[in-house]
């Protein structure tokens, strides 16, 4: 049996206390594994056991990420000095990419993790959820906070093809902001295409298959819901906000991972274990094994007839 189709066969079992194996785990050969994982700012109002409180989750999000280690990782909610937990979890090699949404280091992030010793970055940006996208901590839709995008551009060394991962955080309180950045995301993906494959990760603060937001994104044509194109689901279909507790199908599924149709979908997961018996975050890691490939020049194929 070949690594890929073992991953494929491991049982799995959502919400088990301290797990021996990955959900995914690293991605071998020519797949690519990306995760979404709002991992909870930190709040300054809790105390030692409390299930928010930083000092406590932190070595669960640092023992997830050790065993998950995500090709590329799509964060939402970290402050400046949460960022180095993400860090040290991942393996020597790992980079990031993104600042605070007030500027600099100041607010959350959406910072953009990756393997640098597979994917060459090619360029990257970061824009704010607004009419005035340019400006640090704009916020004109409705939104009481600024929102923004990080996206960045990969060379994938090993299959030679280019992708482009988008992260973002769509606001909790405003739908008319979450609707008129579901419109800023489609168009940045259509930017992109034909010739880039894209991948989505975000918290949309949205409802999969029940919100304005969620229609614009997959009813555009332009990106799959990577969990309905799974070819195999790792996990039952939980919600991905279970708050510190138990996550069930009754749960939101605010949390997702897009793509565009040419990225094959290999897996999906969304990841509730707990450490410790507690979890490292109020939202659970949403996963897929994705799979892209370069194109080929058609003067090649000219020349093999």
């Amino acid at each position: 049996m070949t690594p890929d189709a073992a991953l494929l066969d491991r049982p799995t079992t959502p919400g088990v206390s301290d797990p021996a194996r990955p959900l995914v785990g690293p991605a071998t050969g020519r797949d690519l594994h990306v995760m979404s994982y709002n991992i909870r700012f930190q709040h300054s109002g809790t105390r030692r056991g409390d299930p928010d409180h930083w000092p406590d989750r932190a070595p669960r999000l640092t023992r997830l990420l050790r065993l998950e280690q995500p090709t590329l990782l799509g964060v939402q909610e970290a402050l400046f000095h949460q960022l180095s937990v993400v860090e040290r979890a991942l393996p020597a090699g790992y980079a990031m990419l993104g600042c605070g949404r007030a500027g600099g280091s100041k607010g959350e992030y959406s910072p953009i993790f990756y393997d640098a010793r597979r994917l060459e970055l090619l360029e990257w940006d970061q824009f704010w959820l607004s009419d005035t996208p340019e400006l640090i901590g704009s916020a004109t839709w409705g939104n009481t906070v600024p929102r923004i995008v990080t996206w960045g551009r990969f060379l994938d060394r090993g299959t030679g093809a280019e992708l482009v991962l988008v992260n973002t955080h769509f606001d909790h309180d405003s739908e008319t902001a979450r609707d008129r950045s579901a419109d800023a995301v489609v168009e940045l993906v259509h930017s992109f295409r034909p010739h880039t494959p894209t991948v989505v990760t975000g918290d949309f603060n949205a409802v999969a298959d029940d919100s304005a937001a969620y229609s614009t994104l997959v009813g555009s044509g332009v990106l799959r819901d990577t969990w309905a194109a799974a070819e195999r689901h790792l996990t039952p279909d939980l919600g991905t906000f279970p708050d510190y507790g138990h996550a069930d199908g009754d749960d939101l599924r605010i949390d997702w991972v897009l793509a565009t149709p040419e990225v094959r979908v290999r897996a999906g997961g969304i990841n509730t274990a707990r450490f410790d018996g507690g979890h490292p975050s109020d939202h659970a890691a949403v996963q897929a094994l994705v799979r892209v490939d370069a194109d080929e020049d058609p003067d090649d194929d000219a020349e093999r007839a």
